[in-house]
């Protein structure tokens, strides 16, 4: 009887390892199986993730596009109000006569500013000037 047995030992021995593997090989299959559902899960998280971020710089991208408009807008606004300001054409008027030689009393007439403003004028031009 243990002939029988010594010679039968190699086919349960490889039985049993057969079985072993068949085992192995379904829990294998479970983990790949579970790990495989996790990772589609993490894709679907992260492309949501990545909609999200794209669509909020996309809003953040309009609204700096909308603020350079406005921005430009209003240089544009402001260049127009210094070109068209009375009394920067007056002083520039008026440092443009005391380079001609005119009085205090001339800048008063002729740009319409008052005798402090038109003695600042010519005492910064005659500063200059030196």
């Amino acid at each position: 009887m243990t002939e029988i047995l010594f010679a039968k030992a190699p086919w349960f021995l490889t039985a049993a390892i057969l079985c072993l593997m068949f085992v192995q090989g379904i829990a294998a299959r479970r983990q790949i199986h579970k790990l495989r559902a996790e990772l589609k899960a993490r894709c679907e998280d992260l492309g949501r993730e990545l909609h999200a971020t794209a669509s909020g710089s996309m809003g953040v991208g309009q609204r700096v596009v909308a603020c350079e408009r406005q921005l430009h807008e209003l240089r544009g606004t402001l260049d127009e109000m210094r070109q068209n300001d009375p009394l920067r054409i007056s002083y520039d008027e008026a440092s443009r006569l005391v380079d001609l030689g005119a009085d205090i009393d001339d800048l008063m007439n002729t740009c319409g500013i008052s005798r402090p403003e038109a003695e600042l004028v010519s005492a910064l031009r005659k500063r200059q000037a030196a």
